[in-house]
């Protein structure tokens, strides 16, 4: 019975085969239809949209050459009707994923373009700018002189943005202090417009996304510190 329905099929295959070998239409059509497939397994094995979505569009054309040259017009049908929703996702993401990369550079320019928002604060040696447990109302940038954070002596670095991290927690606490070490100048802007700002601009919100990493980070480490017994300097 086996060996019956083995012959059945290999005849049917050979069949198929001379009749694809004698008709070039036949030819191109069987090669559409086993791209068509194999740009669609190709699909299923990515992990991301972008490549999916254009795998997808390929597998769509080439499967409507199929469904013209065989001629099979169920496969013509689907195919014509799923190229237009593939190319337009595919689009989409594309726009999406440049919008993304763009937003990413530009997080490195966020400082010049965010001081516009922002009001000049002079602070004198010795003047506190927040203490801990104080709520937090403001997101500041250092412009001249310095300031540190007085539980652990670490200076903020000029040009950098701080006080983030109060901002979005749930408690909206500071939980350091800072101190004008030199007489120094802070712009400053409130945390309503920060908030604007992260939901309209993209790249503000990387650029605030990168110090929350960077702040977690050295967090960690100067928690490590802690318990090996170095020096536990390390911000906030």
């Amino acid at each position: 019975m086996t060996v019956g329905i083995a012959e059945q099929l290999a005849a049917a295959a050979a069949s198929y085969g001379a009749e694809v070998l004698a008709s070039p239409r036949q030819m191109v059509a069987a090669v559409a239809v086993v791209l068509g497939i194999a740009l669609v397994m190709a699909g299923a094995l990515v992990r991301t949209m972008m490549p999916l979505r254009w795998l997808a569009a390929a597998s769509d054309l080439a499967l409507i050459v199929y469904g013209v040259l065989s001629p099979s017009y169920s496969t013509l049908a689907a195919a014509l009707l799923l190229l237009p929703m593939n190319i337009y996702r595919a689009v989409e993401v594309t726009r999406l994923a440049r919008r993304v990369r763009s937003a990413a550079a530009a997080s490195d320019h966020v400082r010049l373009w965010l001081k516009p928002y922002m009001k000049a604060r002079k602070l004198k040696a010795g003047q506190t700018l927040f203490k801990k447990g104080d709520r937090a109302e403001h997101l500041f940038l250092l412009v001249d002189g310095q300031l540190e954070l007085a539980e652990i002596g670490k200076p903020i670095e000029q040009g950098r943005i701080f006080g983030e991290i109060a901002l979005f927690s749930p408690s909206g606490m500071r939980t350091q202090t800072v101190r004008a070490v030199q007489p120094c100048t802070v712009l400053q802007i409130d945390d309503s417009t920060v908030k604007q700002l992260y939901y309209q601009e993209p790249a503000f919100g990387f650029h605030l996304i990168s110090l929350l990493a960077d702040r977690l980070s050295s967090d960690v480490e100067r928690t490590q510190a802690r318990v090996t017994g170095a020096s536990p300097l390390g911000p906030r």
